[in-house]
């Protein structure tokens, strides 16, 4: 734990989503970003940093393992394959790994549906970005109305879309199935992804259908809606855009209008799974803050 209050974090990966997070883990009051880690220098995420002042490395997981630095959290934002290695090697020296990759390795968490598991494990998987905008919204409808199917669409520009998400494209729509099965208790689930290279790029968006019983559209307006506003408590750009039942069919749709000061609107799938990784561990800090607290009150 650093001097001024806040945990030493390190970010993993210098690509699309490794830029947006490192912006947003620079304005966090308890975090201190120390370290950005790619593999070459030359990239436009570490020249980036570089320009931002912050310290770079380019030797992959071995800048966190042969130093004599300790991280309190590291962000994984590089991919599915090279996460495993990651959290292997990290193990020992007591971090906590946020893996922003659909690796399935850690615990996969959504704030508003399960966030305090995440204080319990130290490696934490935050899904997919369809998962994070998806699951809170049909999470709250499961729990309240029998559903027998659901079907999740997510679409993503193009631009939006780094070569690493690219490679794991197979796994970011078995982890975003297997994400909606365990934290909806719905067996039969479907997961799409499609990548537009629409120009203007395609907002990002994603498309729910349900089928089940008593599905009245009166219900799940409301659950829809308080979903919504939990989600929008550190997602700002997350909207409701569609929202509809017949008794046995559902459909729900929403948009994610991305905030950061470096990531083009259109970029809301980087936008959502970045804030929900902020946000898991903002919370860590403040559960390790006060733990601290307690032992020396």
């Amino acid at each position: 734990m650093e001097r001024n209050g806040r945990l030493s974090a390190v970010v993993l990966g210098a690509g699309l989503i490794g830029v947006d997070l490192m912006t947003k883990v620079m304005r966090s009051d308890v975090l201190d970003l120390r370290l950005v880690v790619g593999r070459d220098g030359a990239s436009p995420g570490l020249r980036q940093a570089d320009r931002l002042g912050l310290r770079t490395a380019t030797d992959g997981i071995r800048s966190l393992t042969d130093t004599d630095d300790v991280f309190d959290v590291a962000f994984d934002a590089t991919s599915a394959l090279s996460h495993a290695e990651h959290a292997a090697r990290l193990a020992p020296l007591g971090t906590v790994l946020i893996d922003l990759t659909p690796s399935q390795v850690g615990r996969m968490v959504v704030p508003t549906v399960n966030g305090p598991d995440a204080l319990a494990h130290r490696d934490v998987n935050m899904v997919s970005c369809g998962g994070q905008a998806s699951i809170p919204i049909l999470h709250a409808i499961a729990r309240r109305h029998r559903v027998d199917y659901i079907e999740v669409v997510t679409t993503a520009a193009s631009m939006s879309v780094g070569p690493s998400t690219r490679l794991n494209l197979d796994e970011y729509v078995g982890t975003t199935r297997a994400a909606v099965r365990a934290l909806t208790g719905v067996d039969k689930v479907k997961a799409i992804l499609n990548l537009s290279p629409a120009r203007p790029p395609a907002m990002f968006r994603v498309a729910m259908s349900l089928l089940g019983e008593d599905l009245t559209d009166t219900s799940v307006r409301a659950l829809v809606e308080d979903a919504a506003r939990g989600v929008r408590a550190f997602v700002d750009g997350y909207r409701v855009t569609a929202c509809t039942a017949d008794g046995e069919k559902a459909f729900v749709a929403v948009e994610v209008t991305a905030r950061g000061e470096r990531t083009p609107e259109y970029a809301g799938n980087i936008d959502i799974i970045n804030a929900a990784a902020l946000h898991v561990a903002e919370r860590y800090a403040a559960d390790r803050f006060a733990t601290v607290g307690a032992v020396t009150s």
